[in-house]
């Protein structure tokens, strides 16, 4: 072991990519992040053809055409059933991740998605539609599992000094799930009255692939170390993640963490919002899924087409515009992927919510001139995809890195039920008054998103602190002095860096 040249401690290595730690990120974020992604958009181009099925198994049952308003609610219980869905998936992260592990949960995980693939796609076969809406419930309880599971595995397995980029790897593999579900979506390819149920069914393969390979990964070092308290296991997980043996540094930073919130045990949901140690940090991460799903992104994808056809595209070419904009989506998230560790989470929430509280001004003016206007259109082209850049470097991927670093081992997996219960009802709730507020606002609708980007951008100025590169116990006494808390950790009034080899019990005291 390498020893500083004051105190004989050991010296901290930067972490690096390790080929077990790529592929059991690829592998998770692949079978899980992917999955959600795809079923955000799986359904949008096959829409007519899915209704069209709706309608004729209606009338090969009754005999007679299906009413207008039930075609509406069906279809509606279709998309909606998706958030609803991730909503109680939410609700059972913080069971299952203590009961099973994070990896055993993402490999639970998968019953709930190979079983709605198959139900998606024998239901022209079994000609019902009540099979694809229950299927899109199941399939929105394992992105609700998903979204918020793979980002705390994924957190957990990667060294400090990466833990940004790789927290980001989940929102790539969402941005990719979406272009290809827009890619696969094209009239020529599967998005057709024949190829719209295999379409649907698809979203299997990847849960079959994490199956079979995610068990020769390790779990969660943190959860097999702090929470089981088997430090054996933990200690040959970080040696294979960090590919050397001298992992002792790190293990001694996990049981310094495990001995500083001994006396909290395992917190619930409702244990977490009565602790004042976590006060401010349980705000920040509601307040950013609030604004993640409330900043418009969804009905800025849902006003692309009308405005892409508004600046003179043609119809039968939108569905390659709308392509070409699920490709900025995912290049702008590999671009996040690579500057997180230098410019900090901070800076690219701010960056990204103040672009996208700008292209929703603009936007809204845009749309208000471009009848008579003839260059207008393409100002609102312009703001759509200067949006979808904005909130793809900042809004979309950073909370959930966030999320994961703001909290200890003890409070992770309620706080992650807690922000991903605040993202998925926002979204279902975005999803259902977005339809009303457009036919009573129309374009002004977008000054509501831009107002709720920046009331969003102004919170995180004030509130949230930079975490890039620090331990989570670190960052836990950045917010003490918000929260009126003093962390103590038995060495006198020595700073925390200073005292890493410390493992006496921990304190924490109201001012």
């Amino acid at each position: 072991m390498e020893k500083n040249e004051e105190g004989g401690k050991p010296a901290e290595r930067r972490g690096r990519i390790t080929l077990v730690l790529a592929s059991a990120t690829l592998v998770s974020a692949f079978g899980s992040s992917f999955q959600y992604g795809y079923n955000v958009a799986v359904i949008n181009s096959p829409s007519p053809f899915m209704q069209h099925f709706y309608n004729a198994t209606y009338v090969e049952r009754n005999g007679r055409q299906m009413e207008e308003n039930l075609l509406t609610l069906l279809w509606s219980l279709s998309v909606s059933m998706y958030p609803l869905g991730g909503f109680f998936g939410s609700l059972m992260v913080a069971p299952l991740v203590n009961k099973l592990g994070r990896k055993g949960t993402l490999l639970f995980n998968n019953v709930f998605s190979i079983v709605p693939a198959v139900m998606m796609g024998i239901s022209e076969t079994v000609e019902s539609y009540e099979i694809i809406i229950v299927a899109r419930f199941i399939v929105g309880i394992c992105a609700g599992l998903s979204s918020n599971v793979v980002p705390m595995y994924l957190g957990e397995l990667s060294p400090k000094n990466l833990r940004g980029a790789i927290g980001i790897i989940p929102q790539l593999f969402i941005t990719i799930g979406i272009l290809s579900a827009q890619v696969l979506g094209i009239r020529h390819i599967l998005g057709n009255s024949t190829g719209w149920t295999l379409m649907l069914g698809l979203t299997g393969i990847p849960a079959l692939v994490e199956l079979l390979l995610l068990p020769f990964f390790p779990e969660s070092p943190r959860y097999t170390l702090i929470q089981k308290g088997d430090e054996k296991t933990a200690q040959k997980a970080l040696q294979r993640l960090r590919g050397w043996d001298d992992v002792d540094a790190e293990l001694a930073e996990m049981r310094l963490e495990d001995q500083s919130e001994k006396a909290e045990g395992r917190l619930s949901v409702l244990s977490l919002l009565s602790q004042r140690s976590l006060r401010w940090q349980l705000v920040s991460i509601i307040i950013m899924n609030m604004g993640q799903q409330l900043s418009g992104v969804n009905a800025i994808y849902y006003y692309a087409d009308s405005i892409y056809a508004s600046a003179g595209v043609k119809h039968g070419d939108i569905q390659y515009v709308t392509v070409g904009t699920g490709a900025v989506n995912v290049l702008m998230t590999i671009a996040a992927v690579f500057i997180v560790e230098a410019t900090g989470r901070r800076f690219l929430l701010l960056c990204g919510f103040g672009i996208c509280c700008g292209a929703c001004a603009l936007l809204t003016v845009a749309l208000n001139f471009q009848e008579t206007t003839p260059w207008m259109p393409y100002i609102s082209i312009a703001c759509v995809i200067i949006y979808v850049m904005g909130h793809a470097i900042g809004p979309s991927p950073i909370p959930y890195v966030v999320t994961t670093e703001m909290f200890r081992q003890s409070a992770r997996p309620a706080a992650f039920m807690v922000a991903g219960s605040v993202h998925w009802l926002s979204n279902f709730t975005v999803g259902l008054l977005f339809p009303f507020l457009e036919r009573g606002l129309g374009s002004y609708s977008f000054i509501i998103f831009s107002f709720v980007c920046l009331v969003t951008l102004i919170y995180i100025w004030l509130v949230v602190p930079e975490t890039k590169n620090k331990t989570f116990l670190e960052i836990c006494q950045m917010f003490a002095k918000r929260n009126k808390v003093e962390i103590k950790l038995g060495d006198g009034d020595l700073p925390l860096r200073e005292r890493k080899e410390s493992l006496e019990d921990a304190k924490v005291t109201a001012f």
